[in-house]
């Protein structure tokens, strides 16, 4: 069968990787004495600021589990998982480099904060994983879809078993992938459990898109479940501990943030896809096809990869409201623009290169004959 392109999904990833421009500007340079608790506005960008890596974890086990099961289709199901476990890697390797504090290595001091974890290993890894589960479960789209399902409930669930977890004794390269104690941004789990989540969501896609009634139904889903785990799934979870008598369930309603931020993606995720038609514009489908080169610039302009002056460095947690707002639209609109000419300019460079390279071939040719 031959499935469509799914463009909500490069809509939601421009929204959180822009998201995720002004989150980091605003948290790295707003003045501390506006970061006030009580503030309804600086509360509710708070909020929706927590909102951006759980999307944007989803949408990646969304999107790469979705490219598996076509590519099964295709009969190119081998190399796709190849291309996912390369990828997977390389995401580890660019998360590592940027962390490299380059001069100070060429003076000769070294130190351990390169092997600080952030989102791009922990996608890196995700993929990796995602392809070993794929694989375990016989490439079965049915079993791998409820085993998705299991994994991401059961990382959930587990939340107090790992949440102060210090991973003493192990190996500060694989610790870092554990714990925050060591400066960490992210670790495996919980959000590898975003990524089993978005995989799941791809096997829905992947079996039922072409029914008529398909996205009537998964926007309706998206809905009732997101507006559920937001509200009831507290009371849900202390209603299983008092039916059961473990307490485990009452541990995670007590710091039950997991299911309401998966509840929260669900509900953006129907908001894009109900409303698919009016985004396909072309500047937002760009912007998110170039997400992976937009964290990599933004992560050197803000915080200096490399060299270690960024703008933190710069102008540092001195920021007014209104500096802070009005620098994170500049800095939304100069990284996304520089991405996508950096981007295009490679593109011509690279096939300027390819068409000089295959030049000789006909005069050989001719030679010849």
């Amino acid at each position: 069968m031959q499935l469509k392109r799914l463009y909500f999904i490069d809509a939601i990833r421009a929204f959180a990787i822009l998201m995720m421009l002004q989150g980091h500007f605003i948290d790295t340079l707003l003045a501390v004495e506006y970061r006030d608790a009580n503030n309804l506005a600086f509360n509710t960008w708070k909020y929706f600021r927590g909102i951006t890596a759980p999307v944007f974890f989803t949408i990646s086990g969304l999107i790469f589990t979705y490219l598996l099961l076509k590519a099964k289709e295709k009969g190119t199901l081998n190399f796709r998982m190849r291309k996912g476990v390369v990828r997977g890697l390389m995401l580890i390797g660019i998360g590592y480099a940027l962390r490299i504090p380059l001069f100070r290595w060429l003076t000769g001091s070294f130190g351990t904060y390169f092997m600080v974890i952030d989102v791009l290993q922990i996608i890196g890894l995700s993929l990796i994983l995602i392809v070993g589960v794929y694989i375990l479960t016989q490439k079965k789209t049915l079993l791998f879809s409820i085993t998705m399902l299991c994994l991401g409930t059961l990382v959930f669930l587990t939340e107090p078993f790992y949440r102060t977890f210090t991973a003493e004794g192990i190996p500060l390269l694989f610790a870092n992938y554990l714990t925050k104690v060591n400066g960490s941004v992210f670790t495996i789990v919980p959000w590898f459990g975003y990524m089993a989540y978005g995989a799941f969501i791809a096997t829905l896609f992947y079996g039922y898109l072409l029914h008529p009634r398909f996205k009537t139904a998964i926007v309706t889903g998206f809905f009732t479940v997101g507006f559920g785990l937001i509200l009831g799934s507290s009371a849900f979870l202390h209603w299983l501990a008092t039916t059961s008598d473990f307490i485990l369930f009452s541990e995670v309603a007590n710091y039950n943030y997991l299911f309401v931020r998966l509840g929260n993606v669900l509900i953006l995720f129907g908001l894009f896809y109900a409303l698919e038609s009016y985004l396909k514009h072309a500047v937002i489908l760009k912007i998110g096809q170039k997400t992976l080169s937009i964290y990599v610039l933004h992560f050197i302009l803000l915080y200096g990869s490399f060299t270690g002056l960024g703008l933190n460095k710069i102008f540092g947690k001195n920021l007014s409201p209104f500096q802070a707002i009005t620098g994170a639209l500049c800095f939304l609109v100069i990284v996304s623009l520089l991405s996508i000419y950096i981007s295009k300019a490679n593109k011509q460079l690279s096939d300027y290169i390819r068409k000089k390279a295959q030049l000789p071939k006909p005069t050989i040719k001719s030679l010849n004959t």
